[in-house]
């Protein structure tokens, strides 16, 4: 089934389950069909480990019966199958306290026309292809001259299908595609063993990086921890490199949740139209970049997607809204819905990025003389109410503007409030991830060591 028939065949599904549903009972529905395809290989010194094969499709329907809603899910699609779904949510909104901000996204905000985004790639590799992929990108990390030993390779296809029809008045769909390689591979010997990895993600096969050169990343990441020493605990600056700087992002977007704002939860709540980052820092969110990994041409309610700015010269402009945070903040959605099978659409960004900044690495790094140069995070210690921020990490110390060795087993802790407000980016930025910062200078956080 070409994909254009699938996507067809999914929308009229929708269309059937919302009259089975309105005949149950209920006032209005929605329903989201979610079809997917994946294949995975993956390998360990070159030798096939193991080979996964999955397909799915799953519907959610949510009932609307006044200001009572209900959602449940299910994966049969023959008609006795979508009754008892039907009547199972009809029954379950009857049941469900009133919700004076739930309902659908307004009428005139729907998107009539859903863009091109070119983020489905027609080609799907076999097994054979995406096990040379993977047995490749190892080879090339295990070719690099310390790595002793090996966690595996991997290589990665996928396809899904997303359809979404309202009961008054949305109906699209979209396909995209997914193609990755990843390996991770250990360095040293005994009790001086490091691991380190790399991996790459594209909507398309021929974006994604030649899996040599994704080994050969792995290798050189590896060689470079060898031999880690601890600081003494400081007050340092402290470098973010772009596989971890992202998260800064996520930080922030968590705290600019409309949800999150409606219920008071977040460091943020009281600070729109003020300066919450460094005057340097610009954020932007664009569902509709070209084979972006989270692009989209509606959203989980079926409104438009548009860019927005966020954060324009360190002052915060916009919450993300869904149609109910937006009720219960006495705005208007922006399109920020996302939905899942199983439960209610909820604020969330799309392709988030940090503009780059004026500065090279290399100019950060002499400029601050001494500092840690962060490139991986453990654990999660971020209080979204507070912005108290606490996080395991391991990097490379910086002496005389530049990279002296490898450090670990440290703690870099701060508030978000004061680290935004502190921050610099790079020069570097690159679109690798659905989050993408490029790397990031903050200054003066605490450094926890011996």
């Amino acid at each position: 089934m070409s994909l254009a028939a699938n996507e067809a065949a999914n929308i009229a599904l929708a269309h059937k389950l919302i009259d089975l549903t309105k005949a149950a009972g209920a006032d209005g529905a929605d329903v989201l069909v979610s079809d997917s395809a994946s294949l995975s290989v993956s390998c360990r010194m070159g030798q096939l480990e193991d080979t996964e094969r999955a397909e799915s499709r799953d519907i959610g329907l949510r009932a609307m019966i006044g200001q009572k809603q209900a959602f449940v899910s299910g994966s049969a699609v023959d008609e006795e199958a979508l009754k008892q779904l039907a009547q199972r949510a009809v029954d379950m909104a009857q049941a469900t306290p009133e919700d004076r901000y739930c309902g659908f996204a307004p009428e005139d905000r729907l998107n009539s026309e859903i863009p091109a985004l070119d983020i489905a790639d027609d080609y799907e590799p076999d097994a054979d292809k995406l096990l040379s992929m993977a047995v490749a990108c190892e080879d090339a990390a295990r070719a690099v001259d310390g790595i002793t030993n090996s966690e595996g390779g991997g290589a990665g296809w996928g396809r899904a299908t997303t359809a979404l029809v309202t009961s008054h008045g949305f109906e699209g769909a979209y396909t995209s595609t997914s193609f990755s390689t990843s390996c991770a591979v250990i360095g040293g010997e005994g009790e001086a063993m490091e691991r380190d990895y790399a991996s790459h993600t594209a909507r398309h096969s021929e974006d994604l990086d030649a899996p040599e050169d994704i080994g050969a990343r792995a290798g050189e990441r590896t060689i470079k921890r060898l031999n880690p020493r601890k600081m003494e605990s400081t007050k340092t600056n402290v470098v973010y490199h772009p596989r971890v700087s992202a998260s800064l992002l996520g930080h922030l977007s968590a705290a600019i949740s409309g949800a999150a704002i409606a219920r008071g939860t977040s460091f943020l709540r009281d600070q729109m139209g003020q300066q919450v980052m460094s005057k340097a820092v610009t954020i932007e969110d664009d569902p509709l970049r070209p084979r972006g990994l989270r692009s989209a041409g509606f959203d989980g309610e079926g409104v438009k997607t548009e860019k927005l700015t966020p954060v324009e010269n360190g002052v915060l402009q916009c919450w993300w809204l869904d149609s109910a945070a937006a009720r219960q903040l006495e705005t208007e959605t922006n399109g920020r819905a996302a939905r899942g099978i199983g439960g209610p659409p909820s604020p969330s960004a799309t392709n988030l990025y940090m503009q780059a900044g004026e500065e090279s690495v290399e100019t950060m790094l002499k400029n601050i003389g001494t500092g840690f140069y962060v490139t991986e995070l453990i654990g999660m210690g971020v209080n979204g109410v507070t912005g108290d921020y606490s996080r395991g990490a391991s990097g490379f110390w910086i002496e005389n503007g530049e990279i002296a060795y490898p450090v670990s087993e440290m703690t870099i802790a701060g508030n978000l409030k004061e680290m935004f407000l502190h921050m610099t980016p790079a020069d570097d930025l690159s679109f690798r991830r659905g989050i993408n910062a490029p790397t990031i200078l903050v200054e003066g956080m605490a450094l926890a060591g011996l």
